[in-house]
C-alpha cells in the first residue's frame, strides 16, 4: 500500500517535482490564453473581451485556425478596465489612459497613480452635481408640482426665464451691429 501511495503524494508535492515537471509548467506559465482561458481568470464574459477588444482596449493574435490568443499581461489591462469601470469612468476615458502608455504596455502601479490623479477632478465634479442632484430631489419629493417656473428638476439655474418668454439671448442692436454693411 506503501508503494501506491508514493506516487501520488509526489505528484502532489512541489518539494519532489521532477525538473521536466517543472520545465512544462514554466512553459505554461508563458503560454497566451485562449478567451476562455481570459475570460475564466479575469471574470469577464468572451462577449465583454470581444467588446473590448472592438474598441481597442485589448488586443489577441490568432492563430493559423483564426482562434484568438491573448498575451498574459491582457489579464492586466482586463483588471484595469474594470476597476476604472468599477469607479465610474466611461470607456472613451479608459480607451485614452491605455493609449497614453509608452508602446502599449500595460499599465502598473504608478501608472494608476498617475491616472487616477488626472481623473480625481471629474470624478469630484460627478460627485459635486450627483450631491446637487439629490439635495435637489429631497426638496422635491412631497411637493408634487414639477413646475415649469420653479422646479429645479424641471427647470434648473433658470436664469434667462425671469426675463420672459421665447429668445432671451438675442439682443437686437448688439446683433444688428454684428451684420456686414449691406
Amino acid at each position: 500500500m506503501d508503494a501506491t501511495l508514493e506516487p501520488q503524494l509526489m505528484l502532489r508535492s512541489i518539494h519532489h517535482a521532477q525538473p521536466w515537471s517543472r520545465a512544462m509548467t514554466n512553459v505554461a506559465a508563458h503560454r497566451p490564453l485562449t478567451i476562455g482561458e481570459l475570460s475564466e481568470r479575469s471574470g469577464v464574459s468572451p462577449s465583454a473581451l470581444h467588446f473590448y477588444e472592438r474598441n481597442g482596449l485589448i488586443e489577441a493574435e490568432r492563430t493559423a485556425g483564426n482562434q484568438r490568443r491573448y498575451r498574459r499581461d491582457m489579464l492586466r489591462r482586463v483588471a484595469f478596465i474594470k476597476t476604472s469601470q468599477r469607479v465610474g469612468l466611461p470607456l472613451k476615458d479608459i480607451r485614452e489612459a491605455l493609449d497614453s502608455l509608452p508602446d502599449g504596455r500595460t499599465p502598473t502601479k504608478n501608472d494608476w497613480a498617475k491616472l487616477s490623479l488626472r481623473w480625481r477632478k471629474e470624478l469630484d465634479e460627478r460627485i459635486a452635481a450627483l450631491q446637487h442632484l439629490r439635495n435637489d430631489l429631497d426638496g422635491c419629493i412631497g411637493c408634487g408640482c414639477l413646475s415649469l417656473k420653479s422646479c429645479t428638476l424641471q427647470n434648473p439655474s433658470d436664469k434667462l426665464g425671469a426675463s420672459g418668454a421665447g429668445a432671451q439671448r438675442w439682443n437686437l442692436p448688439e446683433a444688428e451691429a454684428e451684420l456686414p454693411p449691406g
